[in-house]
C-alpha cells in the first residue's frame, strides 16, 4: 500500500499544484489605493477519530464530536462556505489513514483533470485545500478518562472497543461522511495492521503536500512526516502542572510556614500494559505536577501523609503514587490505605490531593465521606462560602470575602476537640476533563476545581489559521503561537498552537464553562 502511494505520488509529481483561482469562496480586502482584491478562502477538509459510546455517565466534556461543529463554524465565520468544509470521522488509524489517502487520491485526480480539460472555465474546481487532521490514537483505560484531545502515542486504536472494568465500554458511534470513501476502501482499511497504517499516514499526508494541499495536525503528531502547522490541546505534563499549580496557590504553599506543613497526596491512575512496558501518559503526568511539588517538599512546607512521597522523590519514582485503574473500588483502596488509621476513630489529616481526573476525584469524594471527613473546599483558606459561590453562579452577587490568616504553627496533636477536627476537614480535590456528571461536586465544594481544554477558543484560532495558510500569507497569531519544536520529526520547528488550559471552580465557572455555552445552569445541578 505505501509503494502505491509513491507511485501515485511520481505519477503526479507534474501539476498538481492546486491554485486558488475560481474559488468558490472568497474575501474582499482593502489595497493601499482604495481598491478591493478578492481572496481565495479556499477548502478545508477535517478528519478526526470517532468519540467512543460511554455506558457511565463519566465522560469528559471535550469530545471529537463537539471539536468539529466548533471548528466548522469559526470557518464559516471566516468566510468559508459550507460546500468548502468536510468533515470525516474514522474508528482507528487504518481507516482514518485509507480515509484520508481516498481524499488525497481524489482531490488530486480531479484538480489535474480541471487543468488538462479545456472545456473547465478558469480551473474552476481548483482552490487551496487544508486538511486538518487528529491523528487517531491507541488508547488505554487511563489515558480515556482525560477527554479526547490529550496528546498520546499514535497507532491503531486497539483499546477503543471492548469491556472497561472501570465503568465505561468504547465502540465506535460515528459513520463516515467522507464521499471518496468506498467499500473497498473499507476492507483495505480493516485488514491494514498497526504497521501499515503509520506509513500509510505519513505517505498519503506527504502526497497531500507535494499535491500543493496544506496539512494542519491536531493533539497527535505523524511520525517521519512534517506538516504545516500543529495543534498541542493538551499534554500529560500540562495536566499535572495545572493541578499542582493551582492546588499550591490554594494552599498558600509560598507562603506557610514549615512549622505548619500542608498533607498533600498524589493519585496517578495507570494502566498496566502486557508487555511490561511503562506508561508513558501517567509517567509524564507526574513529572508535570512533581515539578511544581517538589521544591515545596524540599522545602518542608509539603509531606505526603502516606510516606509515597518524599523531598528525594525523583520523576522516575512516579511508580511510588500509581495505582492500576482497571476497577472503581481501586480507587476507594488507594486513598483508604493511604489515610487509615488503626484506630477507626481517628482521622488523616489531608490538605490537598491532585486526582489528575474527574473520574479519580469522583472515587476520591466517595471515599473521604465513607471515611468520615467533613466540610467542603469552601472552608480551605483562603474561602469563599457556599452561599456566596452559588449566589456568583447564578449571577445574584460578587464574591468578595477574604482571606484568613493561616497560623504558623500546626496546633499540638493534643486529642482536642479542634484537632479532630482540623484532621477530619475535607481537602483541597483537583481533577481534570470537566464531567458533566460531577460539576455538581465543584458548586458543593467537594472537589474544588477541575480544568479543561479552551475548545471554542482553539477552534477560532484554527479558523483563523486556515484561513491565513490558504491565503498564503503568515501565521501569526497574537497568543498561544510559537515557533514550537515538533515531536513528529526531530529537530523540528514549525507554528505551534498551545491554547492555554482552563482552570474550573465553583467561583468561576459561570463566566468559564456557563457564559461561553459549554455547559447549562442545570447541567452544575443549579
Amino acid at each position: 500500500m505505501v509503494s502505491c502511494l509513491k507511485l501515485i505520488a511520481a505519477a503526479m509529481a507534474t501539476g498538481l499544484l492546486l491554485t486558488t483561482a475560481g474559488c468558490a469562496s472568497t474575501d474582499d480586502t482593502n489595497t493601499p489605493d482604495g481598491g478591493t482584491v478578492t481572496q481565495s478562502t479556499g477548502a478545508v477538509a477535517i478528519f478526526t477519530p470517532s468519540d467512543g459510546i460511554t455506558l457511565s455517565q463519566h465522560t469528559p466534556l471535550n469530545k471529537w464530536a463537539k471539536l468539529v461543529p466548533d471548528i466548522t463554524s469559526e470557518l464559516k465565520k471566516q468566510g468559508f462556505k459550507s460546500a468548502n468544509i468536510t468533515t470525516t470521522t474514522s474508528s482507528d488509524l487504518a481507516k482514518q489513514s485509507q480515509d484520508i489517502q481516498d481524499y488525497v487520491v481524489n482531490h488530486a485526480v480531479s484538480a489535474q483533470s480541471g487543468k488538462n480539460n479545456a472545456n473547465k472555465k478558469d480551473g474552476a474546481d481548483e482552490k487551496e485545500i487544508t486538511l486538518i487532521v487528529a491523528p487517531a490514537a491507541e488508547t488505554q483505560t487511563s489515558t480515556r478518562q482525560y477527554g479526547d484531545y490529550v496528546s498520546q502515542t499514535s497507532g491503531t486504536a486497539t483499546d477503543r472497543t471492548g469491556s472497561d472494568e472501570a465503568g465505561s465500554t468504547d465502540a465506535s458511534e460515528s459513520t463516515d461522511t467522507s464521499e471518496s470513501a468506498n467499500a473497498s476502501s473499507s476492507d483495505n482499511a480493516s485488514d491494514s495492521t498497526d504497521t501499515e497504517s503509520m506509513p500509510r499516514m505519513a505517505n498519503a499526508l506527504q502526497l497531500a503536500k507535494d499535491s500543493g494541499m496544506h496539512v494542519v495536525l491536531v493533539a497527535n503528531p505523524v511520525k517521519d512526516f512534517t506538516p504545516d502547522a500543529f495543534v498541542e490541546l493538551s499534554t500529560a505534563e500540562r495536566i499535572g502542572q495545572i493541578q499542582a499549580s493551582k492546588l499550591a496557590d490554594k494552599l498558600q504553599l509560598d507562603t506557610i510556614s514549615k512549622d505548619n506543613p500542608k498533607a498533600v497526596e498524589i493519585l496517578l491512575p495507570y494502566t498496566a500494559s502486557a508487555d511490561g512496558s511503562d506508561d508513558e501518559f501517567a509517567k509524564e503526568a507526574f513529572a508535570g505536577a512533581w515539578s511544581v511539588l517538589q521544591p515545596y517538599f524540599k522545602k518542608g512546607t509539603a509531606y505526603s501523609p502516606s510516606g509515597l512521597l518524599t523531598a528525594d522523590t525523583t520523576d522516575g519514582q512516579w511508580e511510588s503514587v500509581a495505582f492500576k485503574i482497571d476497577k472503581d473500588s481501586r480507587i476507594t483502596d488507594e486513598i483508604t490505605n493511604r489515610l487509615k488509621q488503626k484506630d477507626s476513630a481517628s482521622h488523616t489529616r489531608i490538605d490537598g490531593i491532585i486526582a489528575m481526573n474527574d473520574y479519580v476525584a469522583s472515587g476520591v469524594v466517595d471515599a473521604l465521606d465513607h471515611l468520615g471527613y467533613t466540610g467542603s473546599a469552601a472552608d480551605i483558606n483562603p474561602s469563599i462560602t457556599l452561599p456566596g459561590i452559588v449566589g456568583n453562579i447564578t449571577g445574584k452577587q460578587d464574591l468578595h470575602r477574604k482571606k484568613v490568616p493561616d497560623p504558623i504553627k500546626a496546633p499540638e496533636n493534643d486529642g482536642s476537640a479542634s484537632e479532630k477536627a482540623r484532621d477530619t476537614q475535607w481537602p483541597i480535590i483537583t481533577g481534570y476533563g470537566a464531567y458533566v456528571d460531577e460539576l455538581p461536586q465543584l458548586v458543593s465544594g467537594h472537589q474544588w476545581m477541575t480544568a479543561v481544554e479552551d475548545r471554542k477558543g482553539a477552534a477560532t484560532q484554527l479558523a483563523q489559521m486556515c484561513l491565513k495558510i490558504n491565503q498564503g500569507t503568515a501565521v501569526k497569531s497574537p497568543q498561544n503561537l510559537t515557533k514550537g519544536t515538533y515531536p513528529g520529526v526531530a529537530g523540528k520547528n514549525m507554528p505551534t498552537l498551545r491554547p492555554d488550559l482552563v482552570a474550573v471552580s465553583a467561583s468561576n465557572l459561570k463566566s468559564t464553562l456557563i457564559d461561553p455555552g459549554y455547559i447549562t445552569l442545570a447541567d452544575a445541578g443549579m
